[in-house]
């Protein structure tokens, strides 16, 4: 039997912490030894993150190789001045989101967008670099993927290529120059300018990259002026319980669960408001529940609301384990993507995990989208347009008569982790062979 070839996978983002960043490396990791791949992953050894998931460690492979390698990051500087003592970590995105922002706040919006280039994770590169020289010579690894943002993981694999000529393959899961991120940013003219030498840089010296979505791949391709290679996020049919392949109980309400985040650029008041011009019309009561962090405007928006304030959950932040037993009490899953720049491109890693659960999806988003177009072709539900309150209110209606009918059957195995795994496989073959 021929020897596995040996992958360093570069990644920011890594249990315990959450997301669908780590679940797209999770389960690349889980499943590349069946392609003839061996997986190690280098990783921060004190990441600056909120969000944790301490159940994802399970999910790690027993025999995957992880290297944690420590890191330096400003956000603690900034805490520390704040409040003249360390405090707890926060989201540092929610500066952003703030109506009154301090004048330390300010600060550290400019010193973010002007003198952390490309983020907050830079001073990670020199140092990662020198140590992963020599773990690349002794392991005989022979190729390496780095996975932004945050987009200085891609300066690692850009410097480690230079060095040593190794295949380097840079996964983009979001855009880097034109990232609506960036526009939320006090990011002077010539920073910006820098941002993009950095990453024509990347898609010069890269054997290979890959990005999540169709708009995002052709917006690369633009940019790079290259092929970009498309492998989606998806759903491992192994996190679904047993209990999915049976008919969902009937139950005496009828109930609505999204799960994710809530934030400034994910708004779901249209949704309620249609949610209760439906409920006039049907006397089935109903039950909506938001799984995960939501923004303290919609907590206080759905407290005002006397009818909302008793048909609303919040039950916070659970495991991405717990998260199947919310789908399998719906009726029906509610997506809300970004009203954004960069939303035509936005396809949330949660969005292949409820069409696996044959749940129908009801989302609120760009309808010509590629979310939009996932959704469609799986038969999986529909997309409105964020301020389309009347269309979303007939949508309900129709769905609260016809509570427990059996859904379709869906051909989904393409967005199978495993399948999307040998794609990302067969890539890593084809860079390593052109490079030797």
């Amino acid at each position: 039997m021929e020897k596995p070839k040996k992958v360093l996978i570069i990644t920011y983002y890594w249990p315990p912490s959450a997301g669908s960043g780590v679940q797209r490396w999770l389960k690349f990791a889980k499943y590349l030894p069946d392609f003839g791949w061996e997986p190690v992953i280098f990783t921060p050894e004190n990441p600056d993150f909120e969000l944790k998931d301490e159940g994802l460690l399970k999910e790690v492979p027993k025999d995957l190789e992880v290297l944690h390698f420590p890191i330096w990051e400003p956000y603690g500087v900034f805490r520390f001045l704040k409040k003249g003592k360390t405090v707890k970590k926060e989201d540092p995105a929610k500066i952003i989101e703030k109506q009154h922002k301090s004048w330390l706040d300010q600060t550290a919006m400019w010193l973010r967008a002007n003198a952390l280039v490309p983020d907050p994770r830079v001073f990670w590169v020199k140092p990662s670099v020198n140590y992963l020289l020599e773990i690349l010579h002794k392991n005989e690894i022979k190729a390496v993927i780095t996975t932004g943002p945050p987009h200085s993981m891609h300066l690692i694999g850009r410097d480690l290529k230079r060095k040593t000529d190794i295949a380097w393959i840079a996964d983009f899961r979001d855009p880097w120059s034109t990232w609506e991120f960036l526009d939320t940013l006090p990011m002077m003219a010539s920073i910006r300018k820098r941002h993009e030498k950095l990453e024509k840089g990347v898609f010069r010296e890269a054997d290979g990259v890959v990005t999540i979505s169709p708009t995002f791949r052709e917006e690369l391709k633009k940019i790079a002026d290259r092929d970009i290679a498309l492998i989606t996020n998806g759903f491992d049919s192994a996190d679904l319980p047993e209990s999915f392949k049976k008919k969902k109980s009937e139950q005496e309400f009828f109930e609505i669960v999204y799960t994710g985040i809530i934030d400034s650029i994910r708004n779901p008041v249209p949704f309620l408001q249609a949610l209760k011009n439906a409920c006039k019309v049907k006397e089935k009561p109903v039950k909506l529940t938001f799984v995960g962090r939501v923004s303290q405007k919609v907590l206080d928006y759905v407290a005002k609301d006397h009818w909302l304030s008793k048909r609303v959950e919040f039950p916070g932040y659970v495991s991405h384990k717990e998260v199947f037993s919310f789908y399998e009490k719906a009726d029906m899953l509610l997506l809300i993507l970004t009203d954004t720049k960069n939303a035509k491109g936005n396809i949330p890693g949660k969005l292949f995990e409820y069409i696996a659960t044959g749940r129908t999806i009801v989302a609120l988003g760009d309808p010509e989208g590629d979310s939009s177009k996932i959704i469609a072709e799986a038969g999986a539900g529909k997309v409105f347009a964020h301020k389309a309150v009347d269309s979303i209110t007939q949508f309900l209606e129709e769905q609260i008569d016809h509570q427990n009918e059996e859904s379709e059957k869906r051909d989904i195995s393409r967005f199978e982790r495993k399948f999307l795994t040998q794609k990302l496989a067969q890539l890593l073959d084809e860079k390593t062979d052109t490079i030797s």
